[in-house]
């Protein structure tokens, strides 16, 4: 059985789409809607950047969101890809508005605007430059939860992301995460510091959870046509009330991604398709089981080799 994902942060670059931008027309016109939407030009930051302004997570929320979903409507008006029985749909933080688009529960314009103030909120909750996040390769979860908890009076960082075996991220006011990265150096862990602009999915987060917690509760969704997995759960939503309270509290819980893709293949799912810029996903999938089939669809010559 198929499941679908979709990215975070973490994923963009420069001219991500540009070949789907150049080949199907009415892939322009849905990037001009979004510059309408947005109120700003974003079809031009995602093709020309500069990558410094992509990576603010104020444009790089909903520029992922957008490569994504151009995505989705090539497949589905060139290709019977989502005509195959789809296990579940999921995404990586901010990709979760994708699987939720994908699955008509959130349409285009919804998740343009409220990706654009969950950007805005979520850079404006830590001054831009105070806070970041930090990858650790080759530790395992309660070793470093283990950490934290232990250096707590000195060093105040969160578990943000249980991304796959192997890696964790994460998140923190830099100078904290300086000497978080010093103390693993010390115990010859490997981490590396990411280029995102804010510390993500930790109580750091919380004036942009009270700031979303009032436009998401303005919003009208659909019960999904599929079953979306949750980050905040690993399990997937069980109503449209627990979609809009599950993506509050996102924004300050860890990213239980590991445990999403075990559930997805205890339940059947035995090929993933990671749908958006990069492969970043593919990667994680592919260190927490190596059984699974992983493919990828993100450029012009993926969709006309889409065979599941």
């Amino acid at each position: 059985m198929i499941s679908v994902v979709f990215p975070g942060q973490g994923s963009q670059k420069v001219g991500m789409g540009n070949d789907l931008y150049q080949n199907f027309s009415y892939v322009k016109d849905i990037f001009n809607s979004a510059n309408e939407i947005l109120k700003y030009d974003i079809s031009d930051i995602i093709l020309n950047g500069p990558q410094e302004k992509l990576n603010q997570t104020t444009f790089t929320q909903p520029a992922i969101y957008l490569v994504g979903y151009v995505i989705c409507e090539i497949l589905k008006r060139e290709t019977s890809f989502f005509n195959n029985k789809i296990n579940f749909l999921a995404g990586h933080s901010l990709g979760e508005y994708s699987a939720l688009t994908s699955a008509n529960s959130i349409t285009l314009k919804q998740g343009l605007i409220l990706l654009k103030h969950r950007g805005e909120a979520m850079q404006s909750a830590v001054p831009l430059g105070k806070g970041g996040m930090l990858a650790v390769l080759g530790a395992e979860v309660q070793e470093i939860k283990q950490i934290i908890k232990d250096n707590l009076n000195n060093i105040k960082c969160y578990l943000a992301n249980d991304n796959s075996i192997g890696q964790l991220i994460i998140s923190g006011n830099n100078h904290d995460l300086e000497k978080f990265a010093l103390l693993l150096k010390q115990k010859k862990i490997k981490n590396i510091k990411l280029p995102v602009s804010a510390p993500f999915h930790c109580e750091l987060m919380r004036s942009a959870t009270i700031k979303m917690s009032k436009i998401i509760d303005e919003q009208n969704f659909n019960a999904p046509n599929y079953n979306v997995v949750s980050n905040v759960t690993a399990l997937e939503y069980e109503s449209v009330e627990s979609i809009k309270k599950l993506l509050i509290e996102q924004i300050e819980s860890p990213v239980r991604w590991r445990e999403s893709i075990n559930y997805m293949i205890s339940k059947g799912t035995n090929t993933f398709v990671e749908i958006g810029p990069g492969k970043v996903l593919s990667g994680l999938i592919k260190r927490i089981n190596k059984e699974v089939k992983v493919l990828n669809i993100d450029a012009v010559e993926d969709i006309q080799d889409v065979k599941v």
